[in-house]
């Protein structure tokens, strides 16, 4: 028979945190990011552009 004090094998009790670490998808999910893409987005397709089909 296993002893009681045996199956306990936890430590103290850490509680979860509440909390969850915000990772990338929520970085891209700011309003300022997304614009900072979008006009570095857009001078490249500028560029795109203009070297297809001016020179």
């Amino acid at each position: 028979m296993i002893a009681p004090e045996m199956l306990d094998t936890s430590r103290d009790h850490v509680p979860a945190p509440t909390e969850e670490p915000r990772g990338c998808l929520f970085a891209l999910s700011q309003p300022p990011l997304m614009i900072f893409l979008a006009v570095i987005g857009c001078l490249l397709l500028m560029a795109a552009v203009h070297d297809l089909f001016l020179l």
